[in-house]
């Protein structure tokens, strides 16, 4: 079995890398953390010019119909631009979980979602604080016994701070009667789990795209910066550092790629393969973080630098759709309670 992604899957991660250098430069940043977030409806816009909150979209309204495989890339782009627009949580999240139920109010909204016409906001029990897109529409509130949808208009949004302040983040509160119940019982709990699921995974993603990025700039700025005569990156301490964040992230890769081609499943080595992919690949983005900083030094807090834009985005998504606690703790349940069977004979999945 071939798992290399295709020539397809590649330019559009590529098209989708170019977009966001000219949307995600470092004055962008620097102004959607001062607050100026006048930037987001371009990015949002030119995000959905692009076709991508329609990837996995039915055909049928209007998308593209593919894969989380084929958007995993697209997430992990996103990560490495530290975009502040919610893109995975309409794109990969919303849609397929609206797309799944039967209900005339998620079909009525879905070819206006793949569109980028129509903005959502996402909340589930791991993730109780929305990233909102600018001129956001309605808001898709998941417990676990239901999945409400509700418009804009309908939730009072209370904001809360950020590590990341380029992120929107709201608490939503829905007002008496404005929000439509689309499934309730035991459908909401699995339609939330996968929803869980995806949300880990291309969080992942992201933290990949990110930890690439500080990883990247480290490396630039070790070869910049001279002390006695040389480059510090000549120095053998530098480069160990170095070398063992791109391992890590190496190692983190293959596991996000994995977990992202099962994550419709809600079986013991479904759960722990989208768990591990969240755990690597938030630990590969805290230790490029903390190595990106061991190399610049001081200077590397100060708001000059460039890299704290990264390092707090990173911050933020080890935080959301599980944080390490949840993960482990799921992980570990798994594990001990005899659910999962580990060894070199389960590695790939086998017929009876």
């Amino acid at each position: 079995m071939d798992f290399t992604f295709s020539e397809e899957q590649r330019m559009m991660a590529a098209a989708l890398r170019e977009l966001l250098t000219d949307l995600c430069s470092a004055p962008a940043l620097r102004a959607a953390f001062d607050g100026d977030h006048s930037a987001s409806e371009d990015r949002w816009r030119r995000l959905a010019e692009l076709g991508l909150f329609g990837v996995l979209a039915p055909q049928r309204t209007g998308g593209m119909g593919l894969a989380d495989t084929d958007f995993v890339l697209l997430a992990e782009e996103a990560g490495r631009a530290a975009l502040p627009e919610p893109l995975a949580e309409q794109a990969a999240l919303a849609v397929p979980l609206l797309a799944e139920v039967a209900s005339e109010a998620a079909a009525a909204l879905l070819p206006a979602l793949a569109s980028g016409e129509a903005r959502v906001a996402v909340t589930h029990a791991q993730n109780r604080y929305a990233s909102v897109p600018p001129g956001v529409t309605h808001w898709l509130m998941c417990s676990p016994d239901a999945v409400t949808l509700a418009s804009a208009d309908g939730v009072e949004a209370l904001p809360v701070r950020s590590v990341d302040a380029g992120r929107r983040l709201f608490e939503p509160r829905l007002r008496p009667g404005r929000g439509r119940l689309l499934v309730s019982g035991d459908a909401a709990r699995a339609r939330t789990a996968r929803l869980l699921n995806r949300g880990a995974v291309h969080t992942a993603a992201q933290c990949l795209g990110v930890a690439e990025r500080m990883l990247e700039l480290a490396s630039a700025y070790a070869k910049e910066r001279v002390q006695f005569g040389r480059p510090i990156g000549a120095n053998q301490a530098i480069k160990h550092h170095l070398a063992s964040v791109a391992v890590k992230l190496e190692f983190a890769r293959a596991v996000v790629y994995a977990a992202a081609t099962r994550v419709e499943g809600l079986d013991a080595r479904t759960l722990s393969a989208v768990s591990h992919a969240k755990l690597a690949a938030s630990g590969a983005a805290d230790l490029a973080a903390r190595t990106a900083i061991q190399v610049h030094g001081a200077m590397g807090y100060s708001w000059e630098v460039d890299l704290h834009f990264y390092m707090k985005h990173a911050w933020a998504l080890a935080g959301s759709w599980g944080d390490h606690n949840f993960h482990a703790r799921r992980l570990q349940s798994l594990l001990c309670g005899g659910a999962l069977t580990l060894g070199p004979d389960q590695t790939f999945a086998r017929s009876a």
